[in-house]
């Protein structure tokens, strides 16, 4: 039950519980920050532990599968239990994962500790989303806004940062410190989540609800399987995606049958626009991380820059999608926020064909701004999307998917930058690069502008806050 101060504090107001803003906001930035971060030590990663580009790589993937898989089924464990116990143990092996990667003195510890960082920041996101639904239960009106606009930027807009942050951090004591960022950033993040975050935050209704095991297993051998095949698809890979389509298969078997599902297949068939959503998200994804990776090692292998310089060309990245989800944030055209995110990406990809070795700074600062509006202006729309779509007893599951979605662009970005780049990340293997990423570019330009719906998401006067609201008079 709710502790009685908390539950006065929380009633004192009939708006949105603002002390609650500081957990939701740590919580959800630990998982992207730590996808970005690597960005520009895989390089000085690699020379100092003498791997090759297509080793380090693994430190990109790991994190990754362990976040696919992961973030769903944090998700559905915060829909039926609450948020606070998984937010709580995720923090700890986030600072425990930390530790672990800052004393690392070989990269297969280096790989066990980004699984680790995968797993522990898999709670924040779904938790955040959740938070934002359960104060619109309990108010009777819609959350703010402002609330959905602070978890956009705070959510994705910080995994532009990371390089920057990086490059800082790697200027100051090495790679090692990319990963020791995540002990205090853990400690901050219990310690807030101890005090703010509510002890039960579920309806009753939920309590008899049991998890999915065999769904959750079938669903994680097939992203596994598939994920692998991505990114090493050789000959011998072929294997693993047969084995992908097999447990595919089992899963969508299961979850059809099953009386309380781990993904409600059955829900998604008659929620197209959800499902579009998640497609959306995972084009987007492809092309924003692939300019994260591929691009910050072109910069310091083709480019010839610094770590540290790397990560400072790529601060507009971060700036621009400030700028672009907090002066939209409040505004609620969606389908106008993923157009133009779109046509920039689009744009950006077709200046990336003509960069080389010499090309000015300035040109790459212009490069740089294509792609972090899109960031902005991209992940608030999809975000605000699947708020208003998905079912509202499936919220934080829901919300776990997106970021699935996400980073499944993101090791297809990953398997595209091994594919294209050699030993390293030189010029003719960015046009490639560019050439993929402008056809998937491309291909999120076209599904939004033939999604006549989304005109509709977040104004329907039926949607269930909405009526809540009436309800309430």
């Amino acid at each position: 039950m709710t502790a009685p101060a908390d539950s006065d504090r929380r009633s004192e107001s009939a708006g949105f519980d603002r002390r609650l803003i500081a957990p939701m906001v740590i919580g959800a930035m630990l998982n992207p920050l730590n996808t970005s971060i690597i960005a520009v030590a895989l390089v000085p990663i690699g020379r100092a532990l003498g791997a090759p580009t297509s080793h380090t790589a693994w430190l990109v993937s790991a994190l990754y599968l362990a976040t696919a898989i992961g973030q769903p089924v944090a998700g559905r464990l915060v829909d039926v239990h609450g948020p606070r116990r998984l937010f709580l143990v995720g923090t700890v092996l986030v600072g425990v994962a930390g530790a672990v990667g800052a004393l690392a003195s070989d990269l297969l510890v280096l790989v066990a500790a980004r699984v680790l960082l995968g797993l522990g920041t898999c709670a924040g996101y779904p938790t955040a989303m959740y938070l934002i639904r359960a104060e619109a239960r309990r108010t009777g009106r819609d959350s703010p806004s402002g609330v959905l606009t602070v978890l956009a930027v705070s959510s994705q807009t910080i995994a532009v940062v990371g390089p920057t942050l990086g490059g800082l951090l790697i200027g100051l004591g090495g790679w090692r410190a990319t990963f020791a960022v995540n002990v205090p950033l853990a400690l901050a993040a219990f310690a807030v989540g101890w005090r703010r975050m509510p002890r039960q935050a579920r309806p009753s209704a939920r309590e008899s609800v049991t998890l999915d095991v065999p769904g959750i297993a079938l669903f994680a051998v097939t992203l596994s399987a598939l994920l692998l095949f991505l990114i090493r698809p050789a000959v011998p890979g072929r294997w693993l995606l047969v084995g992908a389509v097999v447990a595919g298969v089992g899963f969508v078997a299961r979850e059809l049958r099953a009386p309380a599902p781990f993904v409600d297949l059955r829900v998604l068939r008659g929620n197209l626009a959800l499902v579009a959503t998640y497609a959306r998200q995972l084009l987007a994804g492809l092309t924003m991380y692939a300019v994260l990776y591929g691009v910050s090692q072109w910069l310091q292998d083709g480019r010839g820059l610094s770590p540290a310089q790397a990560g400072l060309l790529l601060l507009p990245l971060s700036g621009s999608a400030l700028l672009a989800s907090a002066t939209t944030g409040r505004r609620p055209q969606i389908k106008g926020k993923l157009v133009v995110g779109a046509t920039l990406q689009v744009l950006g990809c077709t200046l990336l064909l003509v960069v080389g070795g010499a090309t000015p700074i300035w040109f790459l600062v212009l490069v740089v701004l294509c792609f972090g509006i899109p960031q902005g202006l991209l992940s608030l729309g999809n975000q605000n999307a699947v708020y208003h779509q998905a079912d509202a007893s499936r919220i934080a599951s829901s919300a776990g998917l997106l970021r699935t979605f996400a980073y499944l662009g993101a090791i297809a970005a990953s398997a595209a930058s091994g594919a294209f780049f050699g030993p390293c990340a030189d010029t003719a293997g960015l046009h490639e690069l560019a050439w993929f990423l402008l056809a998937g570019a491309a291909t999120l330009l076209a599904l939004t502008l033939l999604d006549s719906g989304l005109r509709h998401v977040g104004a329907r006067p039926d949607h269930p806050e909405n009526a809540l609201r009436k309800e309430h008079g």
